[in-house]
């Protein structure tokens, strides 16, 4: 099984922050929201705060989104341009994707591209409350292994060093920048 980070990945940009800024645009009620999440932001950035306490008041924005269904249907619908062709043109039934982003966001645009195995953060799209961790770094592997016991991966790609724990578990991993694509460990000769 193939296994992808979905963000700066297979997905050119970051597809949380891209949403924050289509809500902003699509929904200004979500603009009241921009004072706390300054606050949080800053709060974060002088280390007062960790980063689920920031994201889960940057997320606070979704309580001023009415139709929190046909926000993301409309954003992910026009954002399918970003799924990066090479990822296309390799695409397996089996693929896996496993991101820190929003589940619900990213389960979106996994089902248009018809990618079944998704695992992400579990936050609810009308409070921006998180049911359990950020799925970011060890919390991924740990997330994989609750999930779906004795997983094999055959490739991991990345565009992020954080995700080091998921490529030690792989056969092979790959660190993704743009559309270049290296190994993510020096090959060994035999």
């Amino acid at each position: 099984m193939n296994v992808f980070d979905f963000d700066n990945t297979i997905y050119r940009g970051d597809s949380t922050f891209g949403f924050v800024r289509y809500c902003y645009r699509h929904y200004p009620r979500t603009l009241r929201s921009i004072p706390r999440t300054a606050w949080y932001g800053l709060l974060y950035g002088l280390r007062i705060v960790p980063k689920l306490t920031f994201k889960e008041n940057l997320f606070h924005m979704f309580v001023y989104v009415d139709d929190m269904e046909e926000a993301v249907e409309s954003f992910t619908t026009s954002r399918l341009n970003h799924i990066k062709g090479w990822y296309l043109q390799m695409q397996e039934p089996d693929d896996m994707i496993i991101s820190a982003s929003p589940q619900f966001l990213i389960q979106s645009f996994c089902d248009k591209i018809h990618i079944r195995t998704v695992i992400a953060s579990p936050v609810d799209p009308k409070t921006g409350k998180y049911h359990g961790l950020n799925c970011h770094g060890k919390e991924k592997v740990r997330k994989l292994d609750e999930l779906y016991p004795g997983t094999v991966i055959d490739r991991f790609y990345s565009d992020s060093k954080s995700d080091t724990p998921l490529a030690e578990r792989a056969a092979r991993a790959f660190l993704v920048s743009g559309d270049r694509i290296t190994d993510w460990f020096p090959v060994k000769d035999k």
